[in-house]
């Protein structure tokens, strides 16, 4: 004969913390009508639901039209720590969407974020950085990034901000500054990322020569990486124990030497020691691509051309290469060390 038990224990999928989700479409108007309720553990239970819905871009693209952004928009200035982290974190997972990233664009979500890049708690400061990394992974969201005048207080939160979350910051700043690298020029960028290459950590190293790329493409970039004595520092990393800091150097060189001062700078740096050392060594193919056009502006002077009329062997070799970008390289710089006047 059965018997009627009750469970001591909470049913599995009862999540205490979270709001409960109403069913089919009433579902993100419940929680965006939660979202502005005066009650604060009503504020947060919809946040925490929210953070699980907002992985799905069709809920980020619902999320959106029915208003979800100006509600989480008011919801940064909370004085509540958990509800301004949990914000931030909704709008840092709907930044990995397409969709949302073009909200953000929409809705002025850009410039709301930057009310926070002060913020005490860590975590609030993270996600927002996380949010501003993958909007800037769009061409557009770059754009809207430079646009909004924030690429002044990124590069001045790299000497105040703790070590992860300059490395987001780095990410950041390279694509945007091959959009408009001028407020960045203006702000004193390349010191700052100077002394980012001399950090111990690896990734902090390479991000910061990767931005040094994007930063040097404007003639007023590599002027500036001359006057501030990164080449130097840009030659010695070229003997880095990580291959992608190797690999950014060279692409940071390639670019700083395009001027005639960048060129006897590296020279004096005995730069294409260390370069046709890393071409010798089997390297990656963007290491290998970077450092053949690096050798290839240090030819175009007098003695760099000297120096390398003895490596001519190692370039037609590359001339095999399976890769064709690199065997184009090859050439062009074969031509060069071989040009007579």
């Amino acid at each position: 004969m059965a018997h009627a038990r009750i469970s001591m224990y909470m049913p599995p999928d009862i999540d205490p913390t979270k709001a409960a989700i109403a069913y089919g479409c009433r579902a993100l108007p419940k929680l965006n009508e939660e979202l502005r309720s005066e009650t604060l553990l009503t504020r947060q239970k919809a946040l925490v639901a929210l953070c699980d819905l907002m992985h799905d871009p069709e809920y980020v693209y619902e999320a959106i039209n029915i208003g979800c952004l100006e509600s989480l928009k008011a919801l940064m200035k909370d004085n509540d720590n958990l509800v301004r982290i949990k914000t931030t974190e909704v709008l840092h997972i709907m930044a990995t969407h397409n969709v949302g990233r073009t909200g953000f664009l929409e809705h002025g979500v850009i410039q709301a974020l930057s009310l926070l890049l002060n913020d005490h708690q860590t975590v609030c400061r993270e996600n927002l950085h996380q949010a501003y990394k993958h909007l800037a992974e769009l061409p557009e969201g770059a754009r809207g990034i430079v646009s909004s005048g924030l690429i002044p207080s990124l590069v001045w939160k790299l000497r105040s901000e703790e070590e992860d979350i300059q490395e987001i910051i780095l990410d950041t700043l390279a694509p945007c500054l091959q959009e408009d690298a001028t407020e960045a020029l203006s702000s004193k960028a390349v010191p700052y990322f100077k002394e980012k290459l001399l950090s111990e950590n690896p990734k902090i190293r390479s991000k910061a020569a990767r931005a040094l790329i994007a930063i040097s493409i404007p003639l007023e970039g590599k002027n500036q990486v001359w006057q501030y004595d990164v080449i130097p520092v840009l030659v010695d990393l070229l003997t880095d124990a990580d291959d992608e800091v190797q690999a950014n150097a060279a692409g940071a060189l390639m670019h700083a030497v395009v001027t005639t001062e960048g060129k006897y700078a590296a020279l004096d740096a005995n730069a294409i020691s260390p370069l046709m050392e890393l071409l010798c060594s089997t390297p990656t193919t963007k290491v290998c691509l970077n450092v053949t056009k690096a050798l290839t502006m240090l030819a175009e002077a007098p003695e760099g051309r000297k120096l390398l009329q003895s490596h001519v062997p190692t370039f037609r070799l590359l001339q095999m290469h399976k890769n064709e970008a690199i065997q184009r390289a090859a050439q062009i710089a074969i031509k060069v060390i071989e040009w007579k006047p």
